[in-house]
């Protein structure tokens, strides 16, 4: 899961897809495409929704993602188009490219719709964030959790 700074949007999805997935080999984790925030908490507005549904992401660390996150990595989903360039930017090779995509294509297929950066919103803006990582989570939970591929 990867968005900019690392403590809003790619936080919730990463404690979001945790809490759906029981398929004891997924890993899943979170990077942003900055290193603003690298080793802080996820923001306190994103920690407070996602303990509100029951999901604890306050011991989560920002980092930034790197080119090894291709090699860690099946999948990575990506909240925006800016995250999306900036991830493919580091690709070395088609392989990597292909595990790059749009989080909200999971719902709203070849759409490529963006996941908005809730930071500089108020309080409604990381529960609409919320919303639209946990339908996407859904769907990509039940893929990983009936072995499709994703």
């Amino acid at each position: 899961m990867v968005c900019l700074g690392n403590i809003c949007r790619s936080p919730l999805a990463e404690g979001i897809l945790k809490s759906k997935t029981y398929n004891f080999k997924t890993f899943v984790d979170s990077a942003g495409t900055g290193a603003y925030h690298e080793g802080e908490k996820p923001d306190s507005r994103s920690i407070a929704i996602a303990k509100t549904h029951g999901i604890d992401i306050s011991s989560q660390r920002a980092r930034k993602f790197s080119v090894k996150d291709f090699d860690e990595f099946d999948v990575i989903y990506v909240m925006d188009h800016s995250n999306f360039e900036n991830v493919i930017s580091l690709a070395r090779n088609e392989a990597d490219k292909a595990k790059v995509k749009m989080i909200l294509n999971e719902v709203f297929p070849g759409e490529n719709l963006d996941v908005p950066d809730p930071y500089y919103g108020g309080d409604y803006g990381f529960k609409n964030v919320y919303t639209m990582l946990d339908r996407a989570c859904d769907v990509i939970a039940k893929k990983i959790n009936s072995n499709e591929k994703y």
